[in-house]
């Protein structure tokens, strides 16, 4: 399907209307001539009047049969209305365009209702932006001639493959009686760059030799989601590329899935080769995949059936070609090459283009300041300020500062790395992704699961990995709901609240305890579903106590598979119990005499034994006990004579003895 804009003056003394005839009148006539040109088209093609006042003639043709001649037939229509112009100018324009010139007639009333005109093309699914469940991209190609499509190709790393089907479409063979393709394409690549030339490349070369109908072309996009909106969409999307191209890019990692994803991208790849197949004649598709994804590609190859493709994947430089391209490259920045520059390359390892512009980039940029302009020679990059700099803001600082707690300061330091890699890496091949940082936290009460994951919202905020980085806490009473359907709504709505910070799940476990039921079994599926929903700016954090955390996440194997990081919170040693003890006496501007330190080591030694032990929080309760003690202390003391140390200090005598309960004594004889 093709579409026109056409543009015309007004001969002189014509005016674009009959003076003796009223405006309104002119409209309904050149409306009524219009639909009866478009009458004896049948259905080929159809034109419509977009505008035809002030001098200026304005319509838009849509050709549905690639077969028809459409020049004579922008000239027939406009005698066909008695206008007489001058200067008529026809452009082939966007679907886009199209369905806005469109929208221009209705609105001039030459048209009664765009709506109508777009379901009669069989492209409804525009009307009122139908299309908000299906993304696609539409674009007009260059026309090139053949001594520039060469040139461009020669300069790619698929020029072995490339140039050969050059040769096959500059070869002939079109008829204007048949319709058909006999080849697709498949693209494999990781570079953008690459992959648009390449697409540059075949396609005004298969325009020029009439194997296409138009210059259009729409391009959709997926990472291995499921097919997003309906199928009458796709088949309505493929009919109004009639004649030109769609381009098909899938960037999911096949290899790397778990089972339910599988399902997913099986089950899309099949739908999307069902439509390529089912217009194989009337629209080119060009595939493009990853450069290295043998399953993924015979997923695609399964479902083709006998559709044929020509495989174009970019190919490696090695030794030799890898050394003839960095020149090219200086040749276009005007730079004459040195022995630093091919220096650089290993030996004969294979380069792609996008590592040999990396290396050029790099050489290129030290040049500029130590050559060009050597005033800048002593100027650090801004690669090596990101290599240097510390992670942000105090959260970071104070969870640094903490007692003990090794795992979860190694997990934040791996995720926060791994952000600073990627924009330093990023020009080296490096994806840029957001990987799920889902967690357990698993460890007895008292051990600052709660508040790590308050610090790591806020760490992950002022290091750019969350946007808002605040902790929103919940336990089984704010997700499970009272009635029938509730939980789900009431599941979404904490994640809705926790978007773009952390969702603390303290207590999972108790989701699925046998109390709970379907409800529980609700609330945990809808969790997973709004996990991969929320995966690139949310954290979600389970945390509970080591053993039932194990039998929940047994239970959950779906939930199990979607956590990146198990991070345990062990029990304090006697050691860290007094560090932390030492700290937070300070921190409240006190600190523990000789004998208080010691005796606190004989209270934490025998505390660790009790069942009920609350690592920090019964650190923090003792110090509480301590002040208390001291201020009785003090009162008992001549007021004169107290000193600023004796008012700062905590004694041995302001720490209390834990009681230890003794264990149950066995009865001896019979009960009643």
């Amino acid at each position: 399907m093709q579409f026109f804009k056409l543009v015309g003056a007004f001969a002189a003394g014509s005016g674009g209307q009959d003076r003796k005839r009223t405006a309104d009148e002119n409209v309904d006539l050149l409306a009524a001539k219009s639909e009866a040109f478009n009458k004896g088209l049948r259905g080929q093609a159809f034109f419509y009047v977009v505008n035809a006042s002030g001098g200026t003639f304005t319509a838009m043709a849509v050709q549905k049969d690639s077969r028809m001649n459409m020049n004579p037939q922008f000239l027939a229509y406009t005698e066909a209305l008695g206008v007489k112009l001058t200067d008529i100018h026809a452009e082939e324009v966007s679907l886009h365009t199209a369905c806005n010139l469109l929208h221009r007639a209705s609105r001039n009333d030459y048209i009664e209702d765009d709506d109508d005109v777009l379901k009669t093309l069989d492209l409804d699914y525009m009307v009122n932006q139908r299309f908000s469940d299906f993304r696609f991209w539409e674009n007009l190609m260059d026309e090139a001639c053949k001594d520039e499509i060469y040139a461009k190709a020669e300069r790619l790393f698929t020029k072995d493959c490339l140039l050969p089907e050059l040769d096959r479409i500059y070869a002939g063979g079109a008829s204007a009686k048949i319709v058909g393709h006999p080849v697709h394409y498949l693209i494999q690549t990781d570079d953008a760059g690459i992959r648009r030339e390449m697409i540059q490349s075949l396609l005004p070369s298969l325009y020029a030799n009439g194997r296409l109908q138009n210059r259009r072309y729409s391009s959709v996009y997926f990472r291995g989601e499921a097919l997003y909106g309906k199928s009458s969409d796709y088949d309505q999307f493929y009919k109004s590329n009639a004649g030109g191209t769609v381009i098909v890019q899938y960037s999911a990692d096949y290899g790397d899935t778990d089972e339910d994803t599988a399902d997913g991208i099986r089950d899309t790849i099949e739908k999307l080769c069902n439509y390529i197949k089912k217009y194989r004649h009337q629209v080119l598709t060009i595939l493009c995949l990853p450069r290295e994804c043998t399953k993924l590609k015979e997923l695609f190859y399964e479902n083709l059936g006998t559709v044929s493709f020509v495989e174009l994947k970019e190919e490696f430089a090695v030794g030799e070609r890898a050394g003839d391209y960095l020149k090219l490259l200086a040749r276009e920045n005007h730079v004459r090459t040195d022995k630093k520059l091919f220096a650089k390359l290993e030996g004969n390892r294979g380069y792609l283009a996008p590592e040999l512009r990396t290396i050029f980039d790099g050489w290129y940029n030290n040049k500029l300041k130590t050559t060009v302009y050597p005033q800048y020679k002593e100027i650090t990059t801004v690669k090596t300020e990101v290599e240097k700099a510390k992670p942000k803001g105090d959260a970071y600082k104070e969870l640094m500062e903490m007692i003990g707690l090794t795992e979860a300061k190694n997990v934040i330091l791996q995720a926060l790395n791994y952000h600073k890699a990627q924009k330093l890496f990023a020009d080296k091949g490096m994806k840029v992704d957001r990987p799920a940082m889902h967690m357990v936290f698993t460890g007895n009460p008292g051990t600052a699961k709660t508040t790590v994951a308050r610090l790591f919202a806020r760490i992950m905020r002022e290091n750019g990995l969350l946007s808002r980085g605040h902790l929103v806490e919940v336990g089984r009473g704010d997700l499970v709901g009272k009635y029938v359907g509730w939980t789900a709504q009431t599941v979404q709505k904490r994640f809705e609240q926790a978007e773009g910070g952390v969702l603390f799940i303290d207590e999972a476990y108790s989701l699925v305890d046998d109390r709970s039921g379907s409800y529980g079994d609700e609330a945990i599926n809808t969790i997973v579903q709004e996990m991969e929903n929320y995966r690139d700016d949310m954290v979600v954090i389970f945390a509970g106590y080591p053993d039932r955390m194990e039998e929940f996440l047994q239970k959950n194997p779906g939930l199990r598979s979607r956590i990146a990081y198990h991070v345990p919170f062990a029990d304090y040693s006697v050691e860290e119990l007094c560090s932390i003890a030492a700290l937070t006496v300070r921190k409240k501007g006190l600190h523990l005499d000789d004998q208080a330190q010691e005796k606190l080591a004989s209270v934490f030694e025998t505390a660790r034994r009790q069942a009920d032990f609350g690592n920090g929080r019964y650190v923090r309760n003792i110090i509480e006990k301590a002040k208390m003690a001291q201020a009785t202390r003090l009162l008992t003391q001549d007021y004169e004579s107290l000193t600023q140390e004796d008012i700062t200090t905590l004694s041995a005598e302001d720490i209390e003895m834990p009681e230890i309960a003794a264990p149950a004594r066995p009865r001896i004889g019979f009960s009643a």
